[in-house]
């Protein structure tokens, strides 16, 4: 198995830790530890591996699930990669070769290069300046052997966010060829009216989330698998040989994080994302710069004139202003840079007016 370098994170590697503002973050503001109580008692293993029985079932509620139809993660991250390799790792079509993924881009470098790891991706584009997907297209992607087909819903980095009508759509193409739609969904609930997740739809659906991007809990490293019940066992099977079991302090800091605490600490989030994604309109079009109206806290944007292509604007931004995008390059798109606009409002202001700067 050989796997591709992480574009995203190696420049970050290189950028990052010199840099003053991170407009590349593609999460919301992180929330403080003392708003939580964090003493979990003694620093053993959760038991079982998989999530403590009743939490999961609480969270399988969510999709209309059962317990055993949820596995707890080390984020969304482990959640794909697990996910996938019970989908398309060597034999687990009952053969000895890998699987095949239509994967929708562009997206998470991870959504497509862990597959790829695995078995054989297609890749259906997102059509810009709209970033519409095309179904047909997915359709035509499809083979005997396909085992998943992959959707970022809303969109990492283009922040579109699908209809329900485009994923019943995925849904049934996926259905119809015994396959499987994951969608990875970290930022479904930043959403004013947020879909139904994938997992509620059908035996066929697959959801993947975690705390980090819509709750600003990036540091529990505590996320979810929801779905059939098989493919959810095969990735416990796997999990107990890499990350054993999913964070001590994770599960106790998200039973409040799903509790008490989650209508404010969503509206909270919401009317954040909002009110910075009106701010980041304004300096577009103070700049003659576009984007596609997103949801969530990632928007896609035209590099200015002037700049060869995304990397050679963000290689500038950083190195004179000490401010992170992320070029477009990374993915897919050299015409376009990716902005987060999830951080504290002084950074986010800071940050922008640092890049007009540049631009000026």
């Amino acid at each position: 198995m050989q796997i591709e370098p992480f574009g995203l994170e190696r420049w970050f590697a290189e950028y990052e830790h010199d840099a003053d503002i991170m407009l590349a973050e593609s999460g919301i503001r992180s929330l403080p530890a003392s708003r939580f109580d964090t003493d979990p008692g003694e620093f053993g293993y959760v038991i079982p591996t998989n999530g403590d029985p009743d939490f999961r079932a609480a969270v399988g509620e969510r999709y209309g699930r059962e317990a055993d139809e949820v596995l707890f993660t080390c984020g969304t991250q482990e959640a794909n990669f697990l996910g996938f390799l019970s989908l398309l790792g060597d034999g687990a079509d009952g053969g000895t070769n890998g699987g095949h993924a239509v994967v929708v881009t562009p997206t998470y470098q991870a959504l497509h290069s862990v597959p790829a790891a695995f078995g054989e991706v297609t890749r259906v584009p997102l059509e810009p300046p709209s970033w519409e997907l095309d179904v047909d297209a997915v359709a035509e992607a499809i083979r005997p052997e396909t085992a998943v087909i992959v959707l970022n819903n809303p969109n990492n980095p283009t922040g579109r966010y699908h209809s329900q009508e485009t994923v019943e759509a995925l849904y049934d193409l996926a259905a119809d060829t015994d396959a499987y739609l994951l969608c990875d969904e970290v930022y479904r609930l930043l959403a004013a009216e947020p879909l139904p997740p994938v997992a509620s739809l059908g035996p066929r659906g697959l959801s993947t989330t975690s705390l980090t991007k819509a709750y600003g809990l990036a540091g529990l490293r505590f996320g979810w698998l929801v779905g059939d019940r098989e493919v959810v066992d095969a990735a416990w099977n796997w999990k107990d040989y890499t990350t054993i079991s999913p964070s001590l302090t994770g599960q106790h800091v998200a039973r409040q994080a799903l509790g008490e605490q989650e209508e404010a600490i969503l509206e909270e989030n919401r009317a954040l994302a909002a009110d910075h994604r009106d701010r980041v309109q304004r300096f577009l079009e103070e700049h003659d710069l576009e984007w596609s109206d997103p949801v969530g806290v990632n928007g896609f944007v035209t590099v200015p004139d002037g700049f060869e292509d995304g990397t050679e604007f963000c290689r500038t931004v950083v190195e004179e202003e000490r401010v992170v995008l992320a070029p477009g390059d990374l993915f897919g798109y050299p015409d376009y840079f990716r902005i987060g606009f999830g951080l504290p409002t002084e950074e986010l202001e800071e940050g922008l007016e640092r890049v007009g700067r540049v631009l000026g």
